[in-house]
């Protein structure tokens, strides 16, 4: 039997604030979405041309990361593709495609603003599995005093 991959890789930028919710069950659902960007040069006229992609995200109960996931800040993220159907307001079926989330690391670029107290430079992870013996860990790993927390288990290439 052939065997399937469902896998997405994507690092970008936050197009907004994380939004947390809760199902009737407890279970958390947090969503966002992330820009990625590619850049070419036109064959035709030479000129440099840029095309910004926006992804649907969604992680399942990890309320606690949401609070890190505010607009502008560069993210890397693993996860799997899906799509689903769901009704509108007016009745009609409406489709969406999302990236279901397994795993999510701030890379430390983009917002952060005046007034952050993380100044943009925070780099925990979040695994939902275990990943060499140390992702539940580091899940819960918060900045030092040099807003550093990540290990080198925690760079993504």
């Amino acid at each position: 039997m052939a065997r399937s991959v469902n896998k997405v890789i994507l690092i970008g930028n936050l197009g907004k604030d994380a939004e947390t919710k809760f199902t009737p069950g407890g279970r958390s659902r947090t969503t966002f979405t992330v820009a990625t960007s590619r850049s070419w040069k036109d064959a035709q006229s030479g000129e440099m041309r840029e095309q910004t992609d926006w992804h649907n995200i969604v992680l399942w109960g990890q309320e606690r990361v949401g609070e890190y996931l505010k607009k502008g800040k560069q993210i890397y993220l693993e996860g799997r593709l899906t799509s689903r159907s769901y009704e509108t307001n007016e009745g009609k079926t409406a489709y969406i495609t999302e990236v279901v989330c397994d795993n999510v690391m701030l890379l430390g670029s983009g917002g952060g603003g005046a007034g952050s107290d993380e100044g943009g430079s925070y780099s925990g992870g979040y695994s939902r599995g275990e990943r060499g013996g140390g992702a539940a860990a580091r899940s819960q790993q918060r900045p030092s005093d040099d807003g550093f927390a990540a290990s080198d288990d925690d760079v993504p290439f």
